[in-house]
């Protein structure tokens, strides 16, 4: 009888044992900055995806006004725009770096002849595009064997479209149809489809929005069918279906500010969860990441709630690549708040923030 008992006992501690919470692992968190303060450029965190903490700042490349980043799909180069005026006599810059052994190895910079480039994507094929936001045009530049950026950019001049608005080239993001970008200036995305090496309007070469909306970024929801815009000046949500073709209709718009809300506020960010259940959206002014869930079958949009972000004027928001925390860069409050995500509700949970000289972009390896 002893020895029975024993054996249960030790089937039920070798049970608890198998219980034991799953190990995540760490991941590399990269911020990008505006170098006007006490920030010298692009940084990196270790980020616990056990525990939500960050620890471990470096300084990885001084560099002036790396506000947007991205990383190519092998891991092994960075890209980083210089949102400046004056890198050279045409305007702003971008800087190639190549990741090894867990360090940026600057790779060459060229300028994107337009001021304040503000955002920065990679094709599938080899190709940079950067917008440059008081320049109002996009530089689309070749990619060298190694990762560097090549010479002579194609540059797409969005200040001929119109004679009375500002042009402000805000996102040039490629897709599965060639390169969106949205000019918050003319109030439209810009569609354009590759022909040889040269991109140029596409069948649907525009998609409008009301005046004063203020397209600033996007992102696309199930497998490209949808696609959904925030608008930063009169902080909506546009989202679009796709009919045919990469030809959009808009289906729904909704406001992302509470209906109480007194005051000014613009819209920033916009990511969708992992699972494409849940679009989050950043309010600077409201301070808020505003939440919505995702209908499975039409792709519209139904408010969750909003969530304070503990700092203020919220510019770039990431999840990490569990699904399970979302981080905010608060670019007035030098902070970066870090969220519990329920992947199941979409609500947020403040954990815990650190300190940091105006971050504005966040990107995990």
């Amino acid at each position: 009888m002893k020895k029975l008992i024993l054996t249960g006992f030790t089937a039920i501690l070798a049970f608890a044992c198998s219980e034991k919470p799953e190990n995540k692992p760490m991941y590399t968190l990269f911020v990008g900055t505006y170098t006007d303060g006490d920030s010298e450029g692009i940084y990196t965190y270790t980020f616990d995806a056990n525990t939500g903490e960050l620890s471990n700042q470096k300084l990885m490349a001084k560099i002036t006004n790396p506000s947007y980043l991205a990383l190519s799909n092998d891991k092994k180069n960075l890209y980083a725009v210089q949102e400046t005026a004056d890198f050279d006599s045409l305007g702003g810059g971008v800087t190639a770096f190549a990741l090894k052994d867990g360090l940026l190895e600057l790779q060459n910079s060229m300028g994107t002849q337009g001021a304040h480039p503000c955002h920065v994507s990679l094709s599938e094929d080899g190709k940079l595009a950067v917008a440059n936001y008081s320049g109002g045009n996009v530089s689309v530049f070749s990619l060298n064997a190694d990762g560097s950026i090549g010479e002579d950019p194609q540059i797409i001049d969005h200040k001929i479209l119109d004679s009375v608005k500002t042009s402000h080239a805000h996102m040039a993001q490629f897709d599965a149809y060639g390169l969106m970008v949205t000019d918050l200036g003319l109030d439209a995305i810009k569609r354009y489809e590759q022909k040889d090496e040269t991109f140029v309007p596409a069948e649907q070469a525009s998609l409008p929005f009301v005046d004063g909306a203020g397209p600033r970024h996007f992102t696309y929801g199930k497998n490209g069918k949808m696609l959904y815009v925030i608008n930063e000046l009169n902080s909506t949500i546009s989202v679009f279906e796709n009919v045919e073709n990469g030809n959009y209709q808009k289906v729904q718009v909704v406001p992302t500010l509470d209906a109480n809300f007194e005051g000014e506020s613009f819209c920033a960010d916009i990511h969708l969860s992992p699972d494409g259940k849940f679009l989050y959206g950043s309010n600077r002014g409201e301070n808020t990441i505003v939440i919505f869930s995702v209908n499975d079958t039409s792709g519209k949009l139904e408010l969750v709630g909003r969530e304070s972000v503990h700092g203020d004027w919220p510019r770039n928001f990431s999840m990490d690549p569990t699904g399970k925390f979302l981080l905010v860069a608060n670019q007035k409050s030098n902070n970066i708040s870090v969220f519990k995500r329920d992947v199941d509700k979409g609500t947020l949970t403040f954990l815990n923030e650190i300190k940091h000289s105006i971050p504005v972009c966040l990107l995990f390896e």
